[in-house]
């Protein structure tokens, strides 16, 4: 059987223009099981289950576990799907970048998605869509195991340029029938780079840092709610300034602000009325000295109606 099949009878490609990716088990409680890796540099391939997100090398394999209840159909196989995640990217086709597919001489060179280690692996590309995927038959587990593993690979890093140009994709794997039924279905997101051990890392340490600034930015929008006044019906009198007010305020006001250009104008806005305040500050404490005339050679000036000593 070719292991490249654009059109094959017995197993069709997906019609569907916008992929469902969203996490259905179905009846024979479909799952996948990623192998424990940390976070250190030399990793090749670590998923993170907090973010549900695998960190992986371009072109090394990535072991994959499958995992159901019960046995699925014989006929029953395999299929890994790229898509983007954003929407507006949605109706996009996730392809490999030019520079890498004119390197690979392999007919499939444009797929994203690769299954290593199986002879009976089929790549389609939708006549429709234009979608791209690829297929394996699902194989049962060997005697004294619970679960089957197919070996994925990635073939473009997610910052190629006429690629995926840093756009976040999803994988989603689906086990289906030759009829087309799926049977159950797992989605998971993707970032090929070249340290996935630090990508890691670093993406679950700011997940866990963006709660904290939520929180605190819907205090500080609380607590300048409370500083507010509630309207009322009758006109509020304000106190006209004077002069004997304070002009160093040490009071320190939140204002929540919608929009980062918005949040950039305000803050040149502050910056300006600091330093306005500071040059102030800096012409307060000038003495200004009288000029005085001094006389040459240490004499004492004469005033009028005096008489010199020379008279």
């Amino acid at each position: 059987m070719p292991a490249e099949a654009l059109a094959n009878e017995g197993v069709p490609p997906p019609a569907s223009a916008v992929p469902v990716a969203t996490d259905h088990p179905g009846e024979y409680d479909f799952l996948l099981r990623f192998q424990k890796s940390g976070t250190a540099k030399s990793v090749k391939s670590t998923f993170s289950v907090t973010l549900t997100k695998l960190f992986c090398q371009l072109n090394k394999t990535t072991p994959v576990e499958i995992l159901v209840r019960k046995e699925p159909p014989p006929s029953a196989f395999l299929r890994a799907m790229a898509v983007y995640k954003k929407t507006e990217h949605l109706a996009d086709v996730v392809r490999r970048c030019p520079h890498h597919q004119n390197q690979d001489a392999a007919e499939h060179r444009s797929h994203l998605i690769r299954i290593e280690g199986s002879q009976r692996v089929q790549y389609f590309e939708d006549v429709y869509t234009k979608r791209q995927s690829v297929t394996v038959p699902y194989e049962r587990p060997q005697l004294g195991s619970e679960m089957t593993t197919i070996l994925l690979s990635f073939m473009c890093n997610s910052s190629c340029m006429g690629g995926m140009n840093r756009r976040p994709i999803l994988t989603i794997v689906t086990l289906e029938t030759p009829e087309g039924l799926i049977l159950g279905r797992r989605c998971f997101e993707v970032r090929i780079c070249a340290c996935p051990g630090r990508d890691r890392k670093t993406e679950e340490e700011n997940n866990i840092k963006t709660p904290n600034v939520t929180k605190q930015k819907k205090k500080r929008s609380r607590c300048s709610k409370e500083r507010t006044p509630a309207a009322t019906s009758a006109p509020v009198k304000r106190p006209i300034p004077t002069s004997s007010v304070e002009e160093d305020d040490e009071d320190i006001f939140y204002l929540p602000i919608r929009g980062h250009e918005r949040y950039e104008l305000f803050k040149q806005f502050n910056e300006g009325l600091e330093r306005q305040d500071k040059e102030r500050k800096n012409n307060s404490n000038v003495v200004v000295e009288e000029d005085v005339p001094v006389p040459f050679s240490g004499k004492r000036l004469m005033h009028k109606g005096e008489c010199s000593d020379m008279d």
